[in-house]
């Protein structure tokens, strides 16, 4: 497989000079803009915004908008990249979602956490809550054996939930998955 390598070059150009991409889909909610301000305090920047050069010779944000907010008056890196307008939407659509794929293993997360401490309570915070949410919710999961306290074996169960805008709507998408032979219950939470 060819992979192409689609990095024109490392610039440091003022945050406030870039445009952000009005088709960004992400929200960034004060917690996160909290922790992103104790991070660049205790450790800095380390690591570049994507962006892409515009005709007009202006750069468009590809990835890093909170980033650029949070910092308008500083020289940061950026990776100018060789893509064009379909490209850059192609990232912007996947960047986020492809890395959200990523699973915890939570005994190395657990054993990394033990190791770092950050002075910042928005940090603290964000990390209490990774560890809260990576915690075994479940007694089987403590062990890692997969059984209950009783000794019996639970399966584990991979699902999907659909969200539907009403009972039309989720009959429909019932049908349609039983068709293609699907294991499917209909559910009103």
């Amino acid at each position: 497989m060819h992979i192409r390598d689609r990095i024109l070059e490392l610039r440091r150009v003022k945050a406030g000079d870039l445009a952000p991409d009005p088709r960004n889909w992400r929200a960034h909610p004060q917690a996160q803009q909290d922790a992103l301000r104790g991070l660049l305090a205790e450790i800095g920047y380390a690591d570049a915004l994507l962006v892409r050069q515009l005709p007009d010779g202006r750069m468009m944000i590809i990835d890093g908008h909170l980033r650029a907010e949070t910092t308008p008056d500083v020289m940061v890196p950026v990776l100018v990249l060789d893509v064009d307008e379909v490209e850059a939407a192609r990232m912007l659509a996947t960047l986020d979602p492809l890395a959200g794929l990523a699973e915890a293993d939570t005994g190395k997360l657990a054993e990394l956490l033990n190791e770092v401490d950050f002075k910042n309570p928005a940090v603290r915070d964000l990390l209490a809550n990774l560890a809260k949410d990576q915690a075994p919710a479940d007694p089987s999961e403590a062990d890692g054996t997969g059984e209950d306290p009783d000794g019996q074996h639970v399966p584990e169960l991979y699902q999907v939930v659909v969200e539907c805008d009403g009972e039309v709507q989720q009959r429909s998408v019932y049908e349609e998955l039983t068709a293609k032979g699907w294991q499917c219950r209909l559910l009103m939470l």
